[in-house]
């Protein structure tokens, strides 16, 4: 287990491009970090300078105490899990796994025990004998998993390693990949663009965009306090509802509808009077019918249509003159075409500044 440290890192390329801009970012001994991002944010990028398989521009990086600048790849003690499982289809699942340490000249008894320990841990005592081809892609992965394991690394790195996973066997590699981080207790830094994998795997999540780190936090501070547009708006399925409304001394005006605010959301309309500022609510926190109390603003809405989602409906909608999604139990039973009034707790409305796109209602 070690510490990792991207201390102000910079990667530029030769063209003039900044792939990742100044990240400086400590991830914790032992603590399953997530890089998540749009593609071309730089998650990547930072991993493959981590792994040394890209020179960095300026900063340092840490492993423990030691400076890794300039230390050979297979030096660094990492183990990374790519996208694709690069598996040897010549070889059995157990050479597979013992490749590695063979180039690295361990003893054969020793090689012999990480393996068998490695096909315990993830249940391919009966494949060992098995090539690549006669296997599926979620006993592929876990091959790609092992081969990692058995290096008993400093760090784990892994690059959107279920990205070629179907959504089932997605969802039961994404438990087997945490419940095996937790059971090794190894530092681990995983990279994804799906906000979902993020969301449920990451005791932090490190939000990317454009090479430049917009926001760390657990889950809930992300979803609950997003700093700016950006992280609201990536972070949360389905994704935060926008809205332009004028701000008239303590309370805000959109369209024809006025939303009486109280705490951060007024002092924020309050010192910003005259402006237009950007509203952002989350779908399943538009109520219908008055079910909150009455620390809450009430918008006016057409529906236009109603997704049956089992337990759940998704329903879009016209509200002055802006197009919003709300998520609402389905037993309201709404129809395309009905006129209501969704609700929300002044609580959960962040308020954004519309040139800086910062949240002005975020604590902290």
């Amino acid at each position: 287990m070690a510490t990792v440290t991207f201390d102000h890192i910079t990667k530029a390329y030769a063209d003039g491009t900044i792939a990742v801009n100044d990240l400086d970012l400590l991830i914790k001994d032992g603590e399953f970090l997530v890089l998540v991002g749009p593609s071309g944010c730089g998650k990547t990028t930072a991993l493959r300078c981590l792994a040394g398989l890209e020179e960095i521009t300026a900063g340092q990086i840490k492993i423990d105490a030691r400076i890794v600048n300039r230390v050979p790849s297979k030096d660094r003690n990492i183990a990374m899990v790519f996208q694709s499982y690069a598996l040897y289809p010549h070889m059995t699942v157990y050479d597979n796994l013992a490749f590695g340490l063979k180039l690295l000249k361990t003893p054969k008894k020793e090689i012999k025990r990480r393996v068998e320990e490695a096909a315990k841990i993830l249940n391919l005592e009966n494949l060992l004998d098995r090539k690549p081809r006669a296997l599926s892609g979620g006993q592929r992965q876990r091959v790609a998993l092992g081969r990692a394991i058995v290096r008993e690394p400093a760090a784990f790195l892994m690059d959107e390693p279920l990205s070629n996973l179907d959504a089932k066997l997605r969802v039961q590699t994404r438990a087997e990949i945490l419940r095996l981080q937790r059971r090794l207790e190894t530092t681990t830094i995983y990279v994804t663009h799906d906000q979902v994998e993020a969301m449920t795997m990451g005791d932090r999540i490190a939000v990317m965009n454009l090479g430049v780190l917009q926001q760390i936090g657990s889950p809930p501070e992300l979803y609950d306090n997003p700093v700016n547009v950006f992280v609201a708006a990536f972070i949360g399925s389905p994704a935060m509802n926008f809205a332009t409304a004028k701000a008239e001394g303590d309370a805000l005006k959109l369209g024809g509808t006025k939303l009486e605010l109280t705490g951060r959301a007024a002092k924020a309309a309050a010192q910003n009077h005259g402006r237009d500022l950007l509203i952002g609510f989350r779908p399943e926190d538009l109520q219908l019918d008055g079910q909150t109390g009455s620390n809450a603003v009430q918008i006016p809405a057409q529906i236009d249509v109603v997704e049956y989602l089992g337990h759940e409906e998704l329903i879009h909608a016209q509200a002055e003159g802006h197009e919003i999604v709300a998520l609402v139990p389905s037993e309201k039973k709404v129809q395309a075409g009905e006129q209501v009034d969704f609700m929300i707790p002044v609580e959960k409305l962040h308020v954004f500044d519309p040139e800086t796109e910062l949240n002005l209602t975020a604590s902290g």
